[in-house]
């Protein structure tokens, strides 16, 4: 199991940018896929976007593609999630992600996934 701590979450404005970080421990982290889902209230948690083990293959969720990057710093065991134009309907806790395998295809799918964050809070006022 891969532990995972999520940061960078906050209040922000409507156009405005984000960026969060999600730390993993554990001695797999180069080796894995990992992802961010989002949760917002009353909503089920939604894919938001996907790295392979190497950071040369990603995946977006359609409603953030152009808006959002993910990054990861295999050094650093750390993956990123940079938000940009961000818009009130973003507003969720999101959650960081680590898969077994080293890469995640469609579909984009929770069960695809083993080990997960406590999520950060992202608000964005309208």
């Amino acid at each position: 199991q891969v532990q995972l701590v999520e940061s960078g979450g906050g209040l922000v404005q409507a156009g405005g940018s984000l960026r969060l970080s999600c730390r993993a421990s554990g001695r797999t982290f180069s080796s894995s896929a990992m992802g961010w889902f989002r949760q917002a209230p009353g909503k089920e948690r939604e894919f938001v976007a996907t790295i392979n083990w190497s950071g040369g293959s990603t995946y977006y969720a359609d409603s953030v593609k152009g808006r959002f990057t993910i990054s990861r710093d295999n050094a650093k065991n750390t993956v990123y999630l940079q938000m940009n134009s961000l818009k009130h309907e973003d507003t969720a806790v999101y959650y960081c992600t680590a898969a077994v395998a080293a890469a995640v295809g469609p579909p984009l799918v929770a069960e695809n996934f083993a080990s997960w964050g406590q999520g950060t809070q992202v608000t964005v006022s309208s």
